[in-house]
């Protein structure tokens, strides 16, 4: 039961930082009329700078080849999304940033890159954190974060059976406990049954 509470308790505590994050950024996304005011001012992309590429880019690269490479000269590699916008002839890469996202715009027919920022907002800030993931990008971050997410699910998992198993080696609290336990399970199966 020693080792029991330690690991509780230790797993806890080095968990901490994202079980924060993961209550905060829900606030934000439950409750969005506390950022109202953020939610009505759509942010407008600013320009941030603009160049010429002059890296070499194949005829028949694929959209991800062609922003892998673009980022890469840009120095901005990580995470991102790209898309072929035919309307003007450009490629847009989203860069996933948890704090600063950037949306770059490559103009094949003149070279152009065009690199634009948006202030930051609490609001997105929190949410691109509650929605990371990883696993399926090349980068080393995203994949520790990835990683440490499934440890903080094994965690949680951990903490409610061990939580069980404290419980009933205290059997002042059984009773109680009952009634919590009970609870708890009538009101998530109402709500599963009913949304």
């Amino acid at each position: 039961m020693k080792l029991l509470r330690r690991i509780h308790l230790y797993a806890g505590l080095f968990l901490a930082p994202w079980v924060l994050m993961y209550a905060i950024s829900t606030i934000a996304m439950n409750h969005r009329e506390l950022f109202r005011e953020e939610a009505t001012s759509n942010p407008q992309w600013q320009k941030r700078s603009e160049s010429r590429f002059s890296g070499v880019l194949s005829t028949d690269a694929s959209i991800d080849q062609r922003a892998t490479t673009i980022l890469a000269w840009l120095g901005q590699d990580g995470a991102y999304n790209a898309r072929w916008q035919a309307q003007r002839g450009a490629l847009v890469i989203q860069r996933q940033r948890l704090i600063d996202p950037l949306r770059i715009t490559y103009t094949p027919s003149d070279g152009r890159v065009v690199v634009e920022g948006q202030p930051t907002r609490t609001s997105a800030l929190l949410e691109r954190m509650h929605r990371r993931r990883g696993f399926d990008r090349d980068q080393v971050a995203d994949d520790i974060w990835a990683f440490i997410v499934d440890a903080f699910i094994v965690v949680m998992i951990f903490w409610v059976i061990s939580g069980f198993i404290l419980w009933w080696q205290m059997k002042v609290t059984r009773r109680i406990g009952f009634v919590f336990a009970l609870g708890g399970l009538a009101i998530f199966a109402f709500f599963a049954a009913v949304l």
